[in-house]
């Protein structure tokens, strides 16, 4: 069972040192990856499905991967997740490309179609058509990190004549969807190396992976891709029975959730290696 710190980028990590801080930690427990989420901007006042209060801080994912990675030197480096229809595709795919070249081939890009409309609204997003541009805006990215002469035509994204290095050092990039949709399991069946879920039970992941499962039977998968790793957030205190029921149900990863205290990413790091030392 692999081990990932997600949130890395908010709350007590959100400052220099405690990001620096937890990072460290993290490599040092033998996690495989840290995870940083993203709200550009949340609603005010808070009102549902917003997930935090709008005060709450939360780093930019991408920026604070990249001082995770001046402080470590081989924990992966994983977005968990961008929500990209809010993303310009040529700026991210940059950014994402940098970070990948400054950490040595460290990145795992996670993505997810987004779900705030006030936040789409406020960065000028089209939350209509979210999906479309999700998977447009992929294409887009991979054409610039993977082509010898970036092009790309389509509805929503539009470049050619163009040219952007470095390229990634890993080709490809591991690439992770996000979400609980049948739209998100058929994106991460066809196109990714894996899925990753938020605050899930195991019997949550059950459902889900009989999502991906109905999905896999719809759509053909690359064999390229390998088998789809499954990452998830446990939704609750993890203990080593929880831990042997999310492996059991097909979990490759735990990416562990901190305590909102001072020492809670150190809580849940020792939390999370005696939950799986028997696995």
């Amino acid at each position: 069972m692999l081990l990932g710190l997600v949130h890395v980028n908010m709350g007590v990590m959100s400052g220099p040192d405690g990001l620096a801080a937890a990072a460290r930690a993290a490599e040092a427990a033998g996690f495989d990856s840290v995870w940083a989420g993203e709200h550009i901007v949340l609603p005010d006042p808070q009102v549902p499905p917003s997930p935090m209060s709008p005060q709450d801080p939360a780093l930019d994912s991408v920026l604070a991967l990249t001082w995770a990675a001046a402080h470590t030197a081989t924990i992966r480096l994983a977005t968990g997740i961008v929500i990209l229809p809010q993303r310009n595709p040529v700026v991210l795919a940059k950014q994402v490309a940098t970070l990948d070249v400054l950490s040595g081939g460290r990145v795992m890009l996670g993505v997810g179609a987004g779900y705030l409309e006030a936040e789409f609204r406020a960065l000028g997003a089209n939350f209509a058509e979210r999906g479309a541009v999700t998977d447009e805006h992929l294409d887009a990215m991979q054409a610039l990190w993977y082509d010898e002469h970036p092009e790309y035509h389509g509805r929503f994204t539009d470049f050619a004549g163009i040219d952007a290095w470095p390229r990634p050092l890993q080709q490809p990039i591991p690439l992770v969807v996000g979400g609980h949709s049948r739209p998100a399991y058929r994106r991460a069946v066809a196109r990714a190396h894996g899925w990753y879920g938020y605050w899930l039970t195991p019997g949550d992941v059950a459902a889900s992976l009989t999502g991906l499962r109905a999905a896999a039977a719809q759509i053909e998968r690359p064999a390229g891709l390998g088998e789809l790793e499954i990452s998830v957030t446990p939704g609750g205190r993890l203990t080593p029975g929880q831990a042997e029921a999310y492996a059991e149900a097909g979990v490759h990863r735990l990416v562990c959730l901190a305590p909102p205290t001072p020492d809670g990413p150190a809580r849940a790091i020792e939390a999370a290696v005696a939950a799986v030392a028997g696995l």
